[in-house]
């Protein structure tokens, strides 16, 4: 199953997961999900995997194949997947709009 536009990824965050795909020897999809805990109660699941099971949504951007669970959709739908560099900080960002709110370390919401 495709689902399009369901959820954006940033041309900055493919161009990092592609990186590390290549620097970590990776050869697979991106799976992104919603699992349960967190600080607040909810928390992302960003991890690469080597095969899609039956009943994920698909998505591609640019090559790089996303994975999403039916049920992490229901949260995920409308997400932006970004990449952020700072004098700070570096990492993937979410910016969902399913989340009522979320804590400070970016990883976690309630939705």
């Amino acid at each position: 199953m495709t689902e399009t536009a369901a959820i954006q990824v940033t041309p900055k965050a493919i161009q990092k997961i592609k990186q590390t795909f290549e620097r970590e020897g990776v050869f697979g999809f991106l799976r992104l999900g919603v699992l349960g805990g967190g600080c607040s109660g909810l928390s992302y699941q960003f991890k690469f995997e080597t095969r899609q099971r039956p009943n994920d949504n698909v998505l591609e951007f640019d090559g790089v194949k996303v994975l999403v669970d039916p049920k992490s959709m229901l949260y995920l739908r409308g997400l932006t997947l970004d990449y952020k560099e700072s004098l700070m900080q570096s990492g993937f960002a979410f910016d969902n709009p399913n989340a009522q709110k979320s804590c400070g370390c970016g990883t976690s919401f309630a939705g």
